[in-house]
C-alpha cells in the first residue's frame, strides 16, 4: 500500500503506521515487506525496520527488533523466510538471511544467517558468587 500505492493509499499507511506505534507500542518501519499471516501475541515494543523483507506466518514475540546496523548500503535487506518463529527479547541485526522454518530462541541476539530448518539459541553463562562475611 504504502510502496506502490497512490497518494491517498500512502497517506492511509502512514496513518495505520502512527495509529500502531502510539496504541500498541510497534514501530513497523513504511517500507517492510511483510507476508500473510503475521503473528504478534503481546503487542509491545515490536520494531521492525523498512530494510527487512518477511516471509509468510511469521511469529513474533515482545520486545523484538528486526533492524539495521549503520553503514548498511540501499540493496541490503534482512531476509526472513517463511514459517519463521521468534522468541521474546531477541534481536536481529545486520543484512543477514534467516531460512524457512526456523525457531529462533527468546533473549537472542542474531547477527548472522540462519540456515532453513534450523533452531538458533544464544547461550549465556551465569554465574552465583556468594558473598563471604
Amino acid at each position: 500500500m504504502y510502496i506502490y500505492g497512490s497518494k491517498k493509499q500512502k497517506k492511509t499507511g502512514l496513518w495505520i503506521n502512527r495509529k500502531l506505534n502510539s496504541k500498541f507500542g510497534i514501530d513497523i518501519e513504511l517500507g517492510a515487506v511483510i507476508g500473510y499471516g503475521l503473528d504478534i501475541p503481546h503487542h509491545m515494543g515490536i520494531v521492525i525496520t523498512k530494510k527487512a523483507r518477511i516471509g509468510c506466518n511469521l511469529s513474533l514475540k515482545q520486545n523484538t527488533t528486526v533492524g539495521n546496523k549503520q553503514g548498511l548500503k540501499e540493496d541490503d535487506f534482512i531476509i526472513i523466510g517463511n514459517n519463521v518463529d521468534i522468541g521474546a527479547n531477541t534481536c536481529i541485526i545486520g543484512s543477514i538471511t534467516i531460512g524457512d522454518n526456523v525457531t529462533i530462541g527468546a533473549m537472542s541476539f542474531v547477527n548472522k544467517s540462519i540456515p532453513a530448518n534450523s533452531i538458533y539459541i544464544t547461550k549465556k553463562t551465569s554465574e552465583v558468587i556468594p558473598v563471604i562475611n
